[in-house]
């Protein structure tokens, strides 16, 4: 499901001596998000800045699942939705993976260039596109040796797996395409081009939902042509990326040597990644205890139930990630450059929008969930166990933004303990006793129940970490 994403502005060519940034030629340049502005432009302008294109492109990339959800449901059936909602298991697992280099390498960057390390920036590119490729190439082979076994244990029927199979195969066989495109629009994003990272997300969507259809309807390829159009979309991408990269007048680029791993990136990007990718394998195993409870008390469309509602709060979760992303540099390198002030600003602000943002999610999906449910499916007796679902689901959804964005913040500056502990005691110490215990006494609707239960525990959690958090850095002042 989750699919991670990323951003960057540029300076000119840095010789082997570093040129003060303000002495450099600048012509033809992309200077409202170099690097520098990040310490001394208005906070609530860097905001806009950098979370509107992440905002844009983490939406048009939601946007795309929904659309691709639409087309396999009206174009294959609502077996095929349970299909796809069986392999989100190893989507988010691909995402933790992804996340682990990717999110954790961005920090880093951001970071670094605060303190203003620009070689060691460079080298965390080069180090990035080799672990993603170590990484992406493992996964594939694993999954593609032991697929329906997988699939089987994620509750796949004898209806769905045929479906889950045909898709899983084409994203299994790009995966490394995946990592390594979301793991450089990541360093794009830190380091300086935010709209660059929006144009590339969006050029893949509109690809992808040109083929979609395309391949499923047209070429009569099935839930194999939405997964076909996901892979040629992101390599199209990649290659953008690629040459980006490779263009010497920009302060982050490819360079000889800078491939060979590095201990200390390779530690410190895994160990503030940790935190990210540690969310997404416990969603991983969540997914697969809701799918099996699901089929448990109510069978395979009760899994297509929860294929659409997933869908539709992921919508609303992306624009939360694309305002994390758009903090992400800002508290990073200010947090690298000791301005405390305006991290706590940049922090307010983030979960003032993220708020805003689930709230429009909590109306839609308590007073339209019967509409929203009838974009994907014709099929009435799917419509109808999605309209409780999304209504219990949706609960919570004004305090979720909170808790996402102080978990990213907590990443962005470096502290990935407090990072890793907020992400799992949702999924771990809330959710997943909620999804053992809540069904048996509630049936399927205990299913539902567990999600927002663990929403408000979570939270509570957070705040008061994050009570903490301002306590000691105003002591520290």
């Amino acid at each position: 499901m989750l699919k991670f994403k990323l951003i960057a502005k540029t300076t000119r060519n840095l010789t082997s001596h570093f040129v003060p940034l303000h002495l450099l030629n600048l012509d033809n340049m992309e200077t409202k998000g170099a690097p520098t502005t990040l310490g001394s432009e208005r906070i609530w302008k860097l905001l806009l800045q950098y979370a509107i294109p992440s905002v844009i492109a983490m939406t048009a990339s939601s946007l795309y699942n929904i659309i691709d959800s639409i087309f396999i449901g009206q174009g294959v059936g609502p077996l095929a939705i349970s299909g796809l909602a069986i392999t989100f298991p190893l989507m988010n697992l691909s995402a933790a993976f992804g996340s682990l280099v990717g999110a954790g390498a961005a920090a880093l960057m951001s970071l670094r260039l605060g303190q203003k390390d620009y070689s060691s920036a460079n080298a965390i590119l080069g180090n990035v596109f080799t672990m993603n490729i170590i990484i992406g190439v493992t996964y594939s082979i694993f999954v593609l040796s032991f697929l329906d076994p997988i699939l089987y244990f994620f509750g796949a029927s004898k209806d769905t797996i045929s479906y889950a199979r045909e898709y899983m195969i084409v994203i299994s066989i790009g995966n490394v395409v995946t990592h390594m495109y979301f793991g450089l629009n990541a360093l794009l994003r830190s380091s300086g081009y935010p709209a660059k990272s929006m144009y590339t997300t969006i050029l893949s969507v509109i690809i992808n939902i040109i083929l979609a259809p395309i391949f499923i309807y047209v070429a009569g390829w099935g839930i194999k042509g939405a997964a076909l159009a996901t892979v040629i979309a992101q390599t199209s991408m990649l290659i953008w990326q690629l040459k980006m990269f490779n263009n010497k007048k920009n302060l982050i680029h490819f360079q000889k040597g800078m491939f060979r791993l590095r201990k200390k990136i390779v530690k410190d990007s895994l160990s503030i990644g940790l935190a990210p990718f540690l969310m997404n394998a416990a969603s991983c195993v969540i997914v697969i205890i809701i799918n099996q409870g699901l089929i448990k008390y109510g069978g395979d469309l009760q899994v297509g139930a929860y294929g659409i509602i997933n869908r539709v709060a992921a919508l609303f979760v992306m624009i939360v990630l694309g305002l994390n992303m758009g903090m992400q540099p800002i508290a990073g390198y200010n947090y690298g450059a000791k301005q405390i002030g305006r991290v706590n600003k940049v922090l307010k602000q983030t979960i003032i929008l993220a708020t805003s943002v689930m709230i429009v999610g909590f109306l839609i999906g308590e007073l339209f969930p019967r509409a929203v449910a009838s974009v994907f499916t014709t099929d009435k007796e799917l419509i109808e166990l999605v309209i409780p679902g999304m209504r219990i689901v949706f609960i919570f959804f004004p305090i979720i933004g909170f808790q996402m964005v102080t978990s990213n913040f907590f990443q962005s500056i470096g502290i990935p303990g407090k990072a890793i502990f907020m992400s799992l005691s949702r999924q771990v110490l809330f959710l997943l006793p909620s999804l053992l215990i809540l069904p048996s006494f509630f049936g399927v609707n205990g299913v539902w129940y567990s999600l927002p239960v663990a929403d408000i525990l979570a939270s509570i959690i957070t705040a008061y970490l994050l009570f903490q958090h301002y306590r000691v850095t105003k002591t520290a002042k």
